[in-house]
């Protein structure tokens, strides 16, 4: 229910499942059971008032030139009165639109400036906005977001209102789009009675969307924004003088407005289980069991959180060992807890295989529950939930902002408990936490109440709204405590010098990057080892690049290097599967192995005092996988699913069937990019299909290894030769992949898929262009990013803000060894979908044509670039993701220092010729996913190509 006002891009095109739940804190366990650290983390900071009830939240982290602005609203939809839901989400996004002394889109200056981790949100009891500047741009970022705390409703009128309605209905229409996503509104709708603050999901309902009018956004505004509701955090290279000098000058003369009342903690579980159907597209039953439990920072949430890592928390828990390795009745199954500030949700969640009775499912679940609220956790379960919970905190630390990080985490405890410390609470509690604590937090609120829902595949013709009507909520309850008022404060404001009307403060300088020198050393065998010293936390990341990935499919099954990666997460010779996650808990270590289009990366992310045996873990399971008959089965019943499932979604069906039109069938790269192959090839795969890609590709004369992290090479070159330098390669060359150019298509193609009842259509339209090894490469990267790879981009500005037919529209590119594909991606409204389609063709010809990309987009696009570098690299993955593309597109070392000057010389005229090299109308290849009885005759109409209808896999419909 978070919500984002722009899509993140490529990174969600390619997530197509995403989720999880914020950890809370735990001590670290070794191998042995031992405790290796109980001291809590500490997040230094100072905490101060102004005049007028501005609460700020200082944090010193001097490691880069950058500070994390983090701004939270204490008003959420929670707080939304009846009639009006989702408009503290629609006023999230107007907030975006400008404010009095800067009109026109909010992230204009902030991506002239090289904001990072940009964003803001909307949950039940807050709203935030939050980014990551610049130390030279703190003045421009405090100047914006105070000019929209003091002085917005000047530059909000009807078109600006109409226009986010807009975009937020898509999003919601988005959200709909998607398999189970209608699945939060029925559970809050049946978990929460009808008068409780969480009754209804945060973006709201669409007629109550469309009766906001512009009195209601002036009195939402001056009720709820004041001073007084609102706490800013500043983490990173900023002094506490700094602060109290700025957050005076920029936000001391706005008033804290009328006091806000606040909601108050109101658990209410349910008298009696219930349980409820819904249907939607989907490709399996899905069971999601819901208990309402006591709120966040409260000792039972805590007790609960670590339950649920014990009763669903990955392949060691209880449920997985049974339903998935035992009994064989689901394909995933967690359990987990969504903390909030009033109450909270526990949440049993599992995909059932097809063929088998959900009812099944739903007797070994309560199987599994009576025994483990009967008997609490083993010791070893608890151990292993802390260890994890912890060093996941302690990795949070890394960041300053962002959608976490610390600023997050002190905004959260200032915000909803009214101490930035109560972080030290939560871990405190939870170290103190025992197999008798957990076992009574779990009897006392899992044996109450629960509401079942299954969702169930759909049949053609199905109606989403009309089923959703008939769903009746609960209603209202008694016991409803009411809002209380803050304490009363004699609150005043300072007289600012500030000249509003002079605008936006410009920012002039930019600090310097600072990455770190690599350093280059060999194992015994042979193996380059390329190291970047990172030290800011204690834990180092190790990765193993294999020149490999999905390309290396060809001649094979599709699907083999993906799948092969995947079992290779499983057992090894001497551990199976099950012992491998456990030892990886009780490390506190991450590990995985998985492909991209051109590679596959094996990875450790360790903590330093558990370096070694994390490494003897991470060498036994990439030098000796086992590929166990009962591993191979399971996984792939899981793989097939997860195809099903990309099928349902349609993101996933445009990733499956665009690429192998685009390349043509004999290309290496004319495969799903989704990497999962077809079910035909994937039930065909044997063991030994798996033990010649691993042979072939995955060798240590075909690697590199990569370091970043808190070491050095004469630390680390021992402890990986310990592992890896006796590995020998096996006599056979390496095989080679075949990615060799592909002519443009002669004439522009359309290919519809049809997907009933949606209420978006997605639009994916593909071109090819040059390779990311290529000499303009940083000329293509800018000319994108002024087409339609930035919010402020053409497409994007086009579809969303002016037309408001999309959340979010936008050009791409993936990276490739070979040509890569530039691809169009805009869902938009099924009603508008040709039109849409028409704007994209549009927005293509002119950019070529009559309207090139001039100096000034040009130049926006550079600044942004050249400005995030300091902010770019704060934390150790994004440092090794520097190396691995300096590796596999041969770039210098000294490549990312030298971005600045590289930028800098690019050209408009440079920029121009690229777009105009890649973007050819006459060559694209459309796929449209959506409601083909309402879009595919408007589509025909626009005459963008010849028009085919074609399946799930890419074959003609007739």
């Amino acid at each position: 229910m978070t919500r984002k006002p722009i899509a993140l891009l490529l990174a969600g095109l390619l997530t197509l499942t995403a989720g999880g739940l914020p950890a809370l804190a735990a001590p670290l366990a070794a191998a042995s059971g031992q405790t290796v650290s109980s001291q809590i983390p500490d997040i230094a900071y100072t905490r101060f008032t102004l005049p007028n009830g501005l609460t700020v939240v200082v944090h010193e982290d001097h490691k880069a030139p950058v500070v994390a602005v983090s701004i939270w609203y204490h008003i959420g939809s929670a707080d939304e009165p009846k009639g009006k839901t989702g408009f503290a989400h629609l006023f999230e996004h107007l907030m975006f639109s400008g404010s009095e002394n800067h009109k026109g889109t909010y992230f204009a200056p902030f991506e002239k400036a090289g904001a990072t981790d940009m964003n803001g949100t909307t949950w039940f009891d807050r709203t935030n906005y939050f980014e990551t500047v610049p130390t030279t741009a703190l003045d421009m970022a405090l100047w914006m977001e105070s000019d929209r705390m003091g002085h917005l409703l000047g530059a909000i009128g009807q078109k600006e209102l109409d226009t986010q309605r807009g975009v937020v209905q898509n999003e919601k229409r988005q959200g709909e789009n998607r398999p189970y996503g209608r699945v939060d509104e029925n559970i809050l709708a049946k978990t929460y009675p009808a008068n409780h603050p969480y009754q209804h999901d945060t973006i709201g309902s669409m007629a109550d969307l469309n009766a906001a009018s512009l009195d209601d956004v002036k009195s939402w505004f001056h009720s709820n924004y004041g001073a007084a509701n609102t706490t800013l955090v500043l983490a990173g290279d900023i002094t506490v003088a700094q602060a109290r000098e700025k957050a005076a000058k920029y936000f001391g003369d706005i008033p804290a407005g009328p006091a806000v009342a606040r909601q108050q903690p109101w658990i209410t579980p349910l008298a009696k289980s219930t349980r409820g159907v819904q249907h939607d597209h989907v490709s399996q039953p899905r069971i999601i069991r819901t208990w309402v439990v006591p709120q966040l920072g409260t000792d039972d949430a805590i007790q609960l959180d670590l339950a649920s890592t014990a009763l669903g928390g990955g392949k060691t828990s209880r449920l997985y060992q049974r339903l998935v390795y035992q009994d064989k009745l689901v394909d995933d199954v967690s359990a987990g807890i969504s903390p909030f500030a009033l109450a909270s949700q526990f949440q049993i969640q599992a995909d059932v295989k097809q063929g088998v009775d959900p009812a099944k499912v739903e007797a070994v679940v309560n199987e599994e529950l009576k025994q483990f609220l009967a008997h609490g956790p083993t010791q070893d379960e608890l151990d292993r939930a802390k260890v994890a919970n912890r060093a996941g905190f302690v990795r949070g630390l890394e960041k300053v902002g962002g959608f976490g990080g610390k600023a997050v985490i002190l905004a959260e405890g200032q915000v909803y408990r009214g101490d930035p410390g109560a972080y030290k609470k939560d871990l405190a509690r939870s170290e103190a936490a025992s197999i008798a604590s957990v076992k009574a937090a779990s009897d006392k609120w899992l044996s109450k109440g629960d509401y079942l829902l299954t969702v169930l595949p759909a049949d053609k013709g199905f109606d989403p709204a009309a089923e959703d009507a008939k769903a009746v909520a609960l209603g209202d309850a008694s016991g409803r405590p009411l809002p209380k008022l803050p304490a009363k404060h004699a609150y005043s404001v300072t007289k600012s010098d500030l000249d509003r009307a002079a605008g936006v403060p410009q920012v002039t300088e930019f600090p310097a990057l600072s990455f770190p020198a690599l350093e280059r050393g060999k194992l015994k065998n042979g193996i380059e080892v390329i190291l970047a010293e990172r030290h800011t936390i204690p834990a180092t990341q190790v990765q193993l690049l294999f020149d490999a990935g999905y390309a290396a499919d060809q001649g094979r099954k599709l699907g083999t290097a993906s799948f092969t990666s995947s079992l290779m997460n499983e057992s090894t010779r001497d551990l199976d599967s099950v012992e491998v996650a456990k030892r990886r808990q009780r490390l506190g270590a991450i590990t995985n192995v998985g492909c991209g289009l051109d590679s596959c990366v094996a990875s450790l992310d360790a903590l330093n005092d558990q370096l070694q045996p994390s490494l003897t873990l991470f060498a036994d399971i990439v030098r000796n996988p086992a590929f166990k008959p009962a591993d191979i089965d399971r996984v792939r019943g899981q793989w097939l699913a997860g195809i099903a499932q990309e099928k349902t979604q349609p993101t996933g069906l445009a990733l499956r069937t665009l690429p192998p039109l685009l390349y043509g069938g004999h290309h290496a790269y004319g495969i799903p990019f989704t990497g999962s192959g077809t079910e035909s090839e994937i039930q065909a795969l044997t063991d030994a299909d798996l033990v010649a890609f691993q042979h072939d590709w995955l060798r240590p004369d075909n690697v590199k290894i990569l370091v970043a992290g808190d070491t050095t090479l004469a630390q680390i070159i021992p402890q990986l030769d310990a592992v890896f330098g006796d590995w020998k390669a096996p006599a056979t060359a390496v095989p080679k992949k075949n990615i060799a150019k592909v002519a443009a298509q002669p004439k522009p193609r359309v290919f519809l898929i049809n997907r009933a009842d949606a209420p978006q259509s997605l639009i994916l339209a593909g071109l090819l262009a040059p390779s990311t090894r290529a000499d303009n490469n940083l000329a293509i990267q800018a000319a994108n990013g002024a087409f339609g790879g930035t919010f402020t981009s053409r497409l994007n500005m086009n579809l969303r803000e002016d037309k408001r037919w999309a959340y979010g529209a936008n050009s791409m590119l993936m990276d490739a060894q070979g040509q890569r594909p530039f691809l169009f991606f805009a869902p938009v409204q099924t009603d508008k979908t040709a039109e849409s389609a028409a704007e994209v063709l549009k927005e293509a010809r002119a950019v070529i044509g009559d309207k090139p990309l001039t100096a000034a987009e040009i130049a926006k696009v550079k600044d942004q670039r050249v400005r995030a570098l300091p902010g770019s690299y704060e934390t150790t993955s994004a440092v090794l993701g520097a190396i691995s593309g300096i590796v596999q597109y041969d770039r210098p070392d000294d490549y990312v220092q030298t971005l600045k000057s590289q930028l800098e010389a690019v050209s408009p005229a440079a920029a121009e010729a690229a777009i105009k090299e890649i973007v050819q109308p006459t060559a694209m290849t459309w796929v449209i996913v959506g409601d083909l009885g309402k879009i595919e005759a408007p589509v025909r109409a626009l005459n963008l190509g010849e028009v085919q209808v074609i399946d799930a896999d890419g074959q003609p419909v007739k």
